[in-house]
This record gives C-alpha cells, structure tokens and sequence, in this order.
C-alpha cells in the first residue's frame, strides 16, 4: 500500500512536470507570422467593405459587390479590419518601407525602381536612392533571422535593379528566395509561357520555377503551392517562420486566370476588366489555400497574418473626372489622392483562440473595424514586438505599434501622420508630397514649371475629396504647410531640382 501510495505521488509529480513544460515550452514558442501582400490592390478591389459611413458603420459599394473574395471576407470576420490604412503611391517605395519601418522620404527610395537604369525623371532628385536595399540595410527579415526565424520570400520582391545587392532578397535577411528579383512585373502568368521565360516580356521572365514551365498552371497557384512546401519545411525544422508572401498579382500585364473567367463573362466590363477580377480571385485563393495549409500543419493558433496592398488599384477601368477603380474614393494607382495611397489591411490569427499565450499576447478583436490610422510604416515595429523582439539599437523607425488598435481601441502615442512624398515625373501624378494628418490633407505640388499649388481636403467632411478648400481656408493651409515641412526636415528628405536647385517647399502667402 505504502509503496503504491509513493508511486501515484511520484506519477502525479511527473505528469505535473511534463505539463509544466509542454506549456512553458508553448509559452516560449515564438508566433509564426505571415505577411500576405498584394501587388497593385486598392481598398475597393475586393467583396469585403472597408469603407464606412459618418457613424462608423460599414457601406458597400458596387465594386464590392463585383469582386469575389471569399477568403477575405472570412478573415475580416475572424479579425481586424482598417478602414484607414496608408501605403506610398507607387510599389518599391512600399516595399522597402515594410521592410525598414521608415518612410520613403527618409529611406529615399521614392520612385519605383526601373531594373535596368536610373529613373530619376527629368526633375528628380538626383542622389535619390534608386539603387534600393543593400546588404547593409537593417530590415525585418534580417531582425527576425537574427532571433532565429526561418525568413521566406515569395513572389515579387521589387528591392533593387539588376546588379544590385537588393536585387537578391537573400542578401536582405531572407534564408529562402523563390521567384524574387529586380523585376516589378511578370513577363507572364502563365506557366504554358514560361512566366516569361518562353513567351511574354522576356526582360522580365520570374525566376526560378522552371518546374512548371510548359505546364498549365497560373502563376498565383504555382507561387502558392511553393510557399506551403517552405512552411512544412520550417514545421520539420521545429523553427518559427516569417512567410513573406508577396504575389505578382494584380498587376499587369492582365491576363486572366481562366479558372475563375466565368464568373465575370456577363458582367458587361471589358475584357481586361474581366481579366483583372480573375486575378483577384486567384489572390483570394491563394489566401485560402495557405491559411488552410497553416491549419493542416497544426500551426494555426500560433500563425499571425496581416493581408494588405503595396499602393492603389490600377485596375483597367475607366477613368471619369479623376475618379475610377477605386471609387467613390478619387484617384488611383499614382496619384496624389487617397486612391493611390489607401489599401485594404486586415490582421488576424489564422486560427482564432484567445486562451493560447500568443494570442493572450498579442489579442485580436473578432470582426471589427479599426478606423484610426494604421499605416505600412506600423508593420516592423508591430511584428517585432509580437514576436518579443528588441528593436535594433540606433534603428529609426517612423511607425507605430499597433497592437491595441488591434483591439478596436485607439493608440493614444501615435500622431497620425502620414507622408506620401514623390519628388518624380512620368506618372499619374508628378512632383507632389501628400501629408495626412487625422481627418485633414494637404498636397502640395512642386514649382517645377510655375507656381506651386496647394489642395487641401477635410476627409472627415469631404472624404472623397470633391472639394478643395486651400483658398478659403488659409490659417488651416499654413498650419499643415508647417507639419509638412516639419515632417519633410526631420526625414531629411530630397526635393526636385530644376537647374541644379533644389526646388524647396514654398509657403503660401
């Protein structure tokens, strides 16, 4: 009796043992994090709403009810929307800026990068850095490898051009690259084309899937399929990844994913049109596959994603009087309006379950909606703290963390502030810098050829920017031509140059 009275203690303090371990050990266990980012897709390129009305509650819009995205849809249902989420204008300024946290007039690289040369433009900037990331930079891979992720790159990565040490994303922190380089843009999305190594632009053929070459299979499946190979293989090494799940997708050429043609043959939109719905369909896919994968690898409570788009919709639709595929919001793809610089974000937990630690850590409120501002620029800074990541000491960040704006609260420390600064030509808009503060913009545009011009919106009043008010509203102009160049100072930003001057901001009269 006696000694089976000391077997069952000696057992109980066992298995209390082997509890208290499995779940320190689930305790220490860093969150897998995905970042899942769409090339060219604007706020209104999807069914999931994001805009909202004067009291906060949700509008849909006929472009809502023209895209097919399911697999949004449920991940805004299971997390956090932001009806107010800021991205630059154009791709690689974006891009460097999810990698560094800093702003592009500060990282400098504010034009998308041309792979074979400098594209400056005539007034550009002329030490802007066009040449990208480099080995030296201190990016969000390199951090996360540092704390011993296993960094993966998918898809386009856009850092640097041909030559250069961005070109490459395993020089940027990334322990994987599949199908990254300089290329903006894929030569093809068809794997009959060889993503362009066999038919198409062949200057901007996507490496390395020569697997699938000849075969008919689209470039977003392909890419897919790719990315939820390298997450098993993290799986079997027992280490946490960092899945940078970048897709070619949307942007052009528009060729359409035939998976997905019937639904939009009778839509009465034209063929590129058409086309461009097919490509949003198969990003939705994509997100759907690798969120399932996630959970079939047993890996969904501990796996964060943040879904977002690099800059405005481009979509091939028609423009009338400035406002087009991302109405009723005015501008697009490059422009200096809110249609270039607004993108859908949605965070969540891929498989929701408030009693894990990580998500005890970092909680996420169930469809919600987050109306502050949130901007690409909160991305390294919010990563790095979910996963309990000192920053680098020295490191500039010019983001936020945005855990309790997960939460639908508002974070009282950040400013709000957002500036979109294009020192360049040869695009929708030339020669500006926008800056965002709370509900009130300004634009200014550049003296290249005349005076300077100023617009000036109060988005809360006018959030579709019908109207602009910089002549009757002249103290409200000046105070945010103040932050603008207060803003523009402490990121030592470039200005254009005319005549070898540099073409510095002027205030209003």
């Amino acid at each position: 009796m006696r000694l089976k009275i000391i077997f069952s203690v000696f057992s109980l303090l066992s298995l209390l043992c082997v509890t208290s371990c499995i779940s320190s050990a689930v305790e220490n266990n860093p969150p897998n994090i995905i970042v899942f980012l769409v090339d060219d897709m604007g706020l209104m390129d999807t069914s999931v709403p994001f805009l909202t009305d004067k009291n906060g509650n949700l509008v849909k819009y006929l472009l809502n009810d023209y895209y097919k995205t399911p697999n949004m849809e449920k991940l805004a249902e299971q997390g956090v929307r932001f009806t107010n989420f800021y991205a630059h204008s154009v791709c690689s300024p974006t891009r460097a800026s999810i990698m560094t946290g800093q702003n592009s007039a500060r990282h400098r690289t504010t034009n998308w990068i041309r792979s074979e040369n400098n594209n400056r433009t005539e007034y550009g900037p002329s030490i802007w850095n066009w040449k990208g990331l480099t080995k030296e930079s201190l990016t969000l891979p390199r951090i996360l490898q540092q704390a011993g992720y296993r960094t993966i790159h998918v898809g386009k990565a856009h850092f640097g051009p041909f030559g250069s040490e961005g070109e490459n994303p395993l020089n940027l922190g990334f322990d994987i690259n599949i199908a990254g380089s300089s290329i903006g843009h894929p030569g093809s999305y068809y794997g009959k084309d060889g993503f362009g190594h066999i038919k198409g632009q062949k200057s901007r053929a996507v490496p390395g899937l020569e697997k699938y070459h000849g075969k008919d299979i689209f470039l977003t499946e392909a890419l897919t399929l790719e990315a939820n190979k390298t997450l098993s293989l993290a799986k079997e090494e027992n280490k946490p990844f960092f899945l940078y799940m970048s897709h070619y997708a949307v942007h052009t050429p528009f060729q359409s994913d035939q998976r997905f043609a019937d639904h939009y043959k009778d839509s009465g939109k034209s063929e590129k049109a058409q086309a461009y719905a097919t490509l949003i369909e198969g990003i939705d896919k994509s997100l759907g596959d690798i969120i399932q994968h996630v959970k079939n690898i047993g890996l969904g409570e501990n796996t964060l994603i943040f879904f977002l788009g690099d800059n405005g919709s481009d979509a091939p639709l028609p423009i009338e009087d400035d406002y087009s595929s991302s109405s009723p919001i005015k501008g697009k793809k490059g422009n200096h309006w809110e249609g270039g610089m607004r993108v859908p974000f949605i965070a969540s937990w891929i498989s929701p379950n408030e009693k894990t630690f990580c998500q005890e850590k970092t909680p996420i409120k169930s469809n919600s909606i987050q109306q502050q501002q949130g901007t690409i620029l909160d991305i390294l800074p919010t990563i790095c703290q979910v996963a309990n990541i000192n920053l680098p000491e020295g490191l500039i960040i010019d983001g936020f963390n945005l855990q309790d704006q997960f939460m639908s609260k508002n974070n009282q420390m950040r400013d709000e502030i957002f500036l979109n600064h294009f020192p360049h030509g040869n695009h929708r808009s030339n020669y500006f810098t926008s800056l965002v503060q709370t509900h009130w913009k300004i634009i200014y545009h550049y003296q290249v050829d005349k005076e300077p011009r100023y617009e000036l919106f109060n988005l809360k009043e006018d959030p579709f920017e019908t109207n602009n008010i910089a002549d009757e509203n002249p103290g409200q102009l000046k105070r945010m031509m103040k932050v603008l160049s207060n803003e523009m100072k402490s990121k030592k930003a470039l200005y254009p140059e005319k005549q070898k001057q540099s073409l510095e901001l002027i205030m209003p009269k």
